[in-house]
């Protein structure tokens, strides 16, 4: 072996060596195995991981929010049909089925090539990079961004922003944002903030901090509210979930008596709360059946 030759087979060692230090590039998507995706990042790179399981909800299982039901249904099925359809934003009361609706529709129309994109709220300024790689494909993808909320200055909030609206390329045609939030205007709002409204000839203003607050909600087309259950819905829904577990005595005084004070000691009737006392309850009936 000449010099060269010696020198070229270094070459081709080192460079072999350092291809294995670098990391391997992110996986493509396989669209085929799953309906439901997390945008995850590896060595500072995004890409789509399937969702091996993906949460199985039915919107008849989802009882005391009827017409938030009824109204993202309808605008999902515009979506799926190619029709206009607007972004939507779901507030209100903890455990009310804010994330089970979405959930749901997904269940309802992946037949009809509809497939979901979780994102993280540290992920949003991710979105023109996600937005790109589902951009040409010919399923209608719901980008979900569950629990959202905001800290002053986030480089995710002018991320959203730009995606609900679009910048100068325009929005994907086949792509929605759905976001979850306990808040309305997605941040925190402060005392001092009132301060900065204005009175002229009796018309309030309110101040720049309160329009930028609110600027972003009003880019969801669709707002949806969430309120706290009474009792009677609270105990109409634990009654389908123990029916649903198979539990023959959901209506008892007893299973009445004992789903109130389990909304008691976690001072929340909500559908969450029904869902947790149905399962505590099959799973104590059927052990004592086991005996």
């Amino acid at each position: 072996m000449n010099e060269f030759e010696s020198v070229l087979s270094r070459a081709e060692s080192l460079m072999q060596r350092i291809e294995q230090t670098l990391p391997t590039p992110p996986p493509e998507p396989d669209w085929t195995s799953s309906i439901a995706f997390r945008w995850r990042k590896r060595a500072g790179k995004g890409f789509l991981q399937a969702v091996a399981h993906p949460h199985p909800v039915l919107l008849a299982n989802l009882l005391g929010v009827d017409e938030q039901k009824k109204e993202i249904d309808r605008n999902t099925r515009q979506f799926v049909s190619r029709l206009p359809a607007n972004n939507v934003l779901l507030t209100g009361a903890r455990g009310t089925g804010k994330s089970s609706l979405v959930k749901a529709v997904l269940g309802q129309y992946a037949d009809k090539g509809l497939r979901l994109i979780e994102v993280d709220r540290l992920d949003l300024v991710d979105l023109p990079d996600i937005t790109d790689i589902l951009y040409a494909r010919p399923e209608r993808f719901i980008i979900y961004c569950d629990d959202l909320s905001f800290d002053t200055g986030e480089p995710g909030y002018r991320a959203l922003k730009v995606a609900l609206d679009g910048s100068v390329s325009g929005p994907a045609e086949n792509v929605l944002i759905y976001a979850t939030s306990n808040r309305r205007h997605l941040m925190p709002e402060y005392m001092t903030e009132n301060l900065e409204t204005l009175s002229t000839d009796r018309e309030i203003r309110p101040g720049e901090s309160i329009d930028e607050k609110v600027s972003l909600s009003d880019r969801f087309g669709l707002w949806l509210s969430f309120y706290a259950f009474d009792q009677d819905e609270y105990l109409s829904i634990a009654q389908n979930w123990l029916r649903h577990f198979g539990v023959t005595d959901a209506t008892s005084d007893k299973v009445r008596s004992e789903a109130l004070l389990w909304a008691l000691t976690r001072g929340s009737r909500s559908g969450r709360s029904a869902w947790q006392f149905a399962r505590d309850w099959a799973g104590r009936t059927g052990m004592k059946s086991k005996k």
